[in-house]
């Protein structure tokens, strides 16, 4: 049986994994957003040594789409008429520890989104002319419960959580009544999502120091709005981290490597692009956490190794889907 320090180690990765892959921003976007890519693999601080049982955290997130995917390769700009797309994701959180098996927690994003595009001659020029939209407003909020009691040392735990349609999904209440957006760009889906997790971790060396976890999160939409919904969605990843630094110590550093895999199905509905969305995709994320007494800071960057996406046949009015070159994560948390 594992030392009542051991099982303190395990602790912290334990909840952090559950928390990463539930509370990540869960908007999907047709031109292969890649948000889901943000939902797994360490990185969310949670309060695990707070007197409290109480934590809140500051999450940035960022991804610039400025490549053109078709299947497993780049494809021409010119085969879509989306150009550009740079997100910002400010993130709020909170978790609440009921009891050593039981936590539930909350997230809400905010999206900084820039939309570079072809006008067809209904936004806002000519057909064939280029315009950029800009719009900063909220994302869908998910709530959650966590369930950390299969084991005593809290190493495997299961998760259910449900996305809600807090974000705009009607697009900015300006001149152009939103037509500047398509509905896959919006921070909002309008839809009511499920989330189902899973996760275990485990040390490799005797003190724990070295360790690996693996995760996985799949959602799905149970209620929609305006003709759009979401394709279903599952992510996971599998990683590495090492600990410099005492167990129970103030101040420790732990590099961590992972893999993070995504699979998307199709959008559906009138107002969606079945053709140009879905995907899969591969990347290595190294990053890094560091805790500083009750404050923690993670970062990471995440490249993509492999990615297909779905595409309509070259020479169609659209194919093909932005997707981003690297996404990169910073979060702050602080344990109550």
């Amino acid at each position: 049986m594992k030392t009542v320090n051991a099982r303190r180690a395990l602790r912290f990765p334990c909840i952090v994994l559950s928390a990463i892959w539930l509370f990540a921003p869960h908007a999907g976007l047709a031109c292969a957003c890649g948000c889901s890519v943000f939902d797994v693999g360490a990185g969310t601080m949670m309060p695990i040594n707070s007197e409290s049982g109480f934590s809140l955290w500051f999450r940035y997130s960022y991804m610039d789409q400025d490549q053109n995917w078709a299947g497993s390769s780049k494809a021409p700009a010119s085969d879509n008429g989306d150009v550009r797309i740079r997100t910002s994701f400010y993130t709020v959180g909170g978790n609440v520890m009921i009891d050593r098996s039981w936590s539930v927690m909350a997230e809400l994003p905010v999206y900084s989104r820039s939309f570079t595009s072809t006008d067809d001659g209904t936004v806002a020029g000519p057909a064939g002319s280029l315009y950029t939209a800009d719009l900063t407003d909220l994302g869908d909020m998910t709530l959650a419960a966590i369930y950390t009691g299969l084991s005593e040392d809290r190493s495997t735990g299961l998760s259910l959580g449900v996305k809600l349609p807090t974000g705009n999904y009607t697009g900015p209440n300006g001149p152009l009544g939103g037509a500047e957006f398509d509905r896959d760009t919006l921070p909002g889906t309008g839809s009511t999502d499920v989330v189902f997790g899973a996760y275990h971790v485990g040390g490799i060396n005797a003190d724990d120091s070295l360790a690996w976890f693996a995760q996985a999160k799949y959602q799905f939409a149970m209620l929609t709005r305006n003709d759009y919904r979401p394709g279903n969605d599952l992510n996971a990843a599998l990683g590495l981290t090492w600990s410099f630094g005492a167990r129970g110590s103030e101040t420790r550093v732990t590099p961590v490597l992972q893999m993070i895999g995504s699979w998307r199905e199709r959008d559906s509905g009138a107002a969606s692009d079945p053709d140009n969305s879905g995907y899969k995709r591969l990347l290595v994320a190294p990053g890094i956490e560091a805790r500083l007494a009750k404050v923690r800071l993670y970062a990471d960057v995440e490249f993509p190794v492999y990615q297909y996406t779905n595409a309509a046949p070259s020479g169609s009015d659209s194919s093909g889907q932005l997707v981003a070159p690297v996404y990169v994560k910073a979060q702050v948390s602080y344990d109550f």
